[in-house]
């Protein structure tokens, strides 16, 4: 049967709650809709992570409208209804204590839901036309409001491969939104066959390797609840998965650039032309 996609995922508000699509438009900075929104803080400008504020995974983004509103929702507050503002107020952003240019702010009134869900001071910005923003990898490509990378690429047999060692040391399995992947792959022959694809022609589109997909603290958050419920799957990577090049973190799943606009969907099959980089480490 071949390598075909299991599942595709936005998200809208970057740390926030993703939805799934059975099809979805590519562009230059991924699936339509990934990540064009940031929650920053109200001061700086440095961007919202799962890694300090966890009860970010159960926040729920909706986009409405072909992209024109935006609905928030979290358990215990009501949901807010956003007029999207492209041109709103331009407010320097940050990530990882690096400049990447501007984002729109979005007002107070979302301002002031988030800083509550939260408990920080935060703004809401906007991705705003001709945002320009440069990847890195091997293939760079472009990148809206992700860390650093277009796509986020996964297969459930890494998953399967890495929930077989985490129950044999009598811990509970993981699900895949742990990782956040925009793309699920399923028919790998071996876990973690992603991180040999250097071009993957999906639908019309065509995804090209940037780099394995380095990991923090956000896989041990359980993304329905919004709490820290680790060591897993962390404690386990890191027996077999730890990534010399980058000071020994711990990898799952690779990201890609986009080098051809398309569309693709659940069930397309994926055309994945590979180069053997050894054993993972």
């Amino acid at each position: 049967m071949g390598i075909t996609v299991q599942k595709l995922t936005y998200y809208p508000v970057k740390g926030c709650a993703g939805t799934d699509v059975e099809s979805s438009r590519v562009g230059d900075t991924g699936l339509e809709h990934d990540r064009t929104f940031m929650a920053v803080d109200a001061v700086d400008g440095s961007f919202r992570s799962q890694r300090t504020l966890p009860a970010m995974a159960a926040v729920r983004p909706e986009i409405v409208d072909g992209g024109g509103v935006l609905r928030l929702s979290a358990d215990g507050v009501e949901s807010l209804l956003l007029d999207v503002d492209h041109d709103g107020e331009r407010r320097p952003v940050s990530m990882f204590g690096r400049d990447i240019g501007e984002g729109a702010d979005q007002g107070d009134a979302v301002a002031e839901w988030l800083s509550e869900v939260l408990g920080a001071k935060s703004r809401l910005v906007r991705v705003p036309p001709g945002f320009d923003r440069d990847g890195w990898g091997e293939t760079p490509g472009k990148v809206g409001f992700a860390d650093a990378h277009a796509v986020l690429v996964a297969s459930q047999a890494s998953l399967d491969g890495l929930n077989a060692r985490i129950e044999t040391a009598g811990a509970a399995a993981v699900p895949m939104d742990r990782f956040r992947p925009n793309i699920v792959l399923a028919g790998c022959d071996a876990p973690h066959a992603e991180d040999d694809m250097r071009q993957l022609d999906i639908g019309t589109a065509r995804l090209a390797y940037a780099v394995r997909a380095v990991r923090c603290a956000v896989p041990m958050v359980d993304q329905l609840t919004g709490l820290r419920a680790g060591p897993e799957p962390i404690r386990t990577l890191a027996g077999y998965r730890r990534e010399p090049a980058y000071d020994n973190k711990v990898s799952f799943g690779m990201k890609a650039a986009v080098v051809r606009h398309g569309t693709l969907a659940v069930g397309d099959t994926v055309v994945a032309t590979t180069t053997v980089s050894g054993p993972a480490v």
